[in-house]
């Protein structure tokens, strides 16, 4: 397990690197070729963000997805399996699904990543006017959000704290599987 994370994490660094010294190579080449001076040779802050953010994202759905795996695999019984979709906003946005409880992941902004709950089920009491109706839920809305640290690096924190990946995945498992329990 520890060194398939290793290889992730190192795919990651090398694709995130490449990225960036791309970026450098252009902008250096557009300093050869005009007489203006760019003080901000390469680094445009937005497009960090955003591809940041489709990173992080992804890397969220990657260890989701992971956890989900050993979840269902340990579950006896093929009822209440977790079940991972990408949904339509992004290519990094994802959906964790359960008994019509929804855990939704996506990119509100650069920088910034929404996390929501929905359930999604038949009314438990009836209403006289009410046939077959479902009933919507969404609860409050939990925010990821990035900032700048040492040498344009992006921080993610929640709630102004920073954080590890494999704690956010655990807790919010978690809490999943507590509140989409039949």
């Amino acid at each position: 397990m520890d060194t398939n994370l290793n290889q992730s994490r190192s795919q990651y660094s090398q694709a995130n690197n490449a990225t960036w010294i791309r970026e450098l190579v252009s902008a250096d080449e557009q300093l050869e070729k005009s007489v203006m001076l760019d003080m901000n040779l390469g680094l445009d802050t937005q497009r960090i963000l955003v591809n940041e953010s489709i990173q992080f994202l992804l890397r969220l759905k990657n260890d989701f997805a992971e956890a989900a795996a050993q979840f269902n695999e340990l579950k006896p019984s093929v009822l209440g399996r977790i079940k991972i979709y990408g949904i339509a906003k992004t290519h990094a946005d994802f959906m964790i699904f359960r008994n019509g409880y929804k855990m939704i992941f996506s990119i509100k902004s650069a920088g910034v990543i929404s996390i929501r709950f929905h359930f999604v089920g038949n009314m438990a009491i009836p209403q006289p006017n009410a046939v077959g109706e479902k009933v919507t839920i969404v609860m409050d809305e939990e925010l990821i959000e990035s900032k700048w640290g040492a040498f344009e690096e992006v921080l993610w924190t929640y709630k102004g704290q920073s954080f590890q990946i494999p704690y956010l995945v655990r807790h919010y498992l978690t809490v999943f599987v507590k509140d989409s329990a039949r």
